[in-house]
């Protein structure tokens, strides 16, 4: 039984355990073993806790045989980004200089886990500073993808999404400015949840406890996971108001309505570049898929959708401009060259004149907001071509210009602030295919019902025992 409890997903285990099945003591013991297994040859989770985490199960069994209320993830274990604050714990940002910078308290998105019962049990590794779509950090080292030990495992929350894909936690928290829960869950075939702007909280202690304009307007803190039913869970547990986040918000969100067929915008073929066939072909499964289910898809796509991804790139910019001085010292080589070389991909003549780059940002949000109106769901793409190998992203200008190219469609739903949630939906050349769907603002259960549509359907197989070079 033990050896079978890492196969199970977040609600799963909290079900079973609430029901005196299994005790969390044995949920939390099978999935250190399971790192004891898998995690050196993927370097995924780059800390443990295993016996605060065994002692937290304890009272989580407790709890079970005192008949005390119990929360959604009551004894489930999870493990967090090493970018998110975890009292007791360093959130190094995966460099040398905040190594010991250790928090005094959680995170919002820790706090409300663990007051649903989730039990911390790792930190996972992620680029330094999160600024990169390939898991290797100066601090930490590179994270391997279960499924090819030679690509990557996408960022920056790779650590996370390869943990996840390995068995090694059933549910994670990771966050997105560029992609960065939904890259990795491409890249390793789980799901996950980009929220709409102010969903979900966040707060730190570790300096810069305050975030550029950048990252108000386009970061985001979320939930991975294996399922997206397990994502939805999660994304429940953490999304809502704190007072240590002045801009988060409560919302009533946009759901599908039982028997209303939806109109679904089917991108197959993404603008601004090449879109890979393999990746295609299952994008447009995932269209058949929705189809028959009494849907109306059509092929269709969002207004001006390269000028979207420029604008991207442009408010990015405009924080790493002002940032600069202190990437320099801090970084690692690999991450400054990428920095550099994709600093030049974008750079667009209004990149420094923020009133024209944020009144250009709102022309587009309108004419998002009404092609939307149209539309339900746009279904497409999390990346138009596959994962690179480790290194290309550093190689020169030529590739990163490709890696840009690669990660287009996840780009604009953090312009926008929108939602989008990926779900694992099929194989290409034996990697795992991410299907985005993705929506305007507060359509978050929307996004994560059309997505668990297709994962009922179409979803792919893990946990899986990681791939080495010699074979699986």
């Amino acid at each position: 039984m033990a050896d079978e409890l890492w196969r199970k997903g977040a609600g799963d285990l909290a079900r079973m355990i609430a029901r005196k099945e299994v005790s969390s003591r044995e949920v939390v013991r099978a999935h250190l073993d399971r790192v004891d297994r898998v995690n050196p040859s993927l370097n995924a989770i780059v800390r443990r806790f295993d016996e605060q985490a065994l002692a937290e199960a304890d009272r989580a069994d407790g709890a079970v045989r005192d008949g005390l209320p119990l929360g959604p993830l009551h004894g489930v274990p999870f493990t967090v980004k090493e970018n998110i604050d975890l009292a007791g714990t360093p959130t190094t940002n995966a460099i040398a200089a905040l190594a010991e910078a250790t928090a005094h308290r959680d995170a919002p998105v820790v706090e409300r886990m663990r007051a649903a019962g989730a039990i911390p049990i790792g930190r996972t590794n992620l680029p330094d500073m999160g600024l990169r779509v390939h898991t290797h950090s100066t601090l930490h080292g590179l994270t391997r993808n279960p499924w090819n030990p030679d690509v990557t495992a996408g960022g920056s929350s790779g650590g996370e999404a390869a943990a996840l894909a390995s068995g090694m936690s059933p549910i994670g928290l990771g966050n997105d400015i560029g992609g960065s829960l939904r890259n990795p869950a491409h890249c390793c075939g789980v799901a996950s949840i980009k929220p709409s702007a102010g969903l979900v909280p966040w707060a730190t202690d570790v300096p810069p406890t305050a975030k550029a304009l950048a990252a108000q307007t386009m970061l985001a803190e979320g939930v991975m996971a294996r399922r997206v039913s397990d994502v939805r869970l999660g994304f429940d547990v953490v999304r809502g108001a704190h007072p240590r986040d002045p801009f988060s918000v409560n919302a009533i969100l946009g759901d599908v309505q039982p028997g209303r067929p939806l109109r679904v915008a089917l991108m197959i073929d993404v603008p601004g570049g090449r879109t890979d066939a393999g990746i295609a072909g299952v994008v447009a499964a995932a269209g058949q898929c929705l189809a028959s289910l009494g849907h109306r898809v059509e092929e269709a796509a969002p207004p001006e959708f390269e000028a979207a991804v420029d604008m991207w790139g442009a408010l990015l910019d405009a924080d790493l401009v002002a940032m600069q001085p202190l990437l320099d010292a801090i970084l690692g080589p690999d991450a400054l060259t990428f920095l550099s070389l994709g600093r030049q991909t974008f750079a667009p003549a209004e990149a420094g004149d923020a009133v024209a780059l944020h009144t250009r940002r709102h022309e587009l949000a309108a004419r998002w907001s009404a092609w939307f109106a149209e539309w339900d769901v746009l279904v497409g793409p999390t990346w138009a071509l596959p994962a690179f190998r480790h290194g290309f992203d550093v190689a020169g200008p030529g590739e990163v210009l490709e890696v840009f190219e690669r990660i287009r469609p996840v780009l604009p739903a953090n312009l926008f602030g929108a939602p989008a949630a990926v779900v694992p939906a099929g194989l290409a050349d034996g990697l795992p295919v991410g299907v985005q769907v993705s929506a305007w603002r507060f359509s978050d259960h929307a996004c994560l019902s059309v997505a668990q549509a297709i994962d009922e359907r179409m979803g792919v197989a893990t946990p899986i025992d990681p791939v080495t070079a010699s074979g699986r």
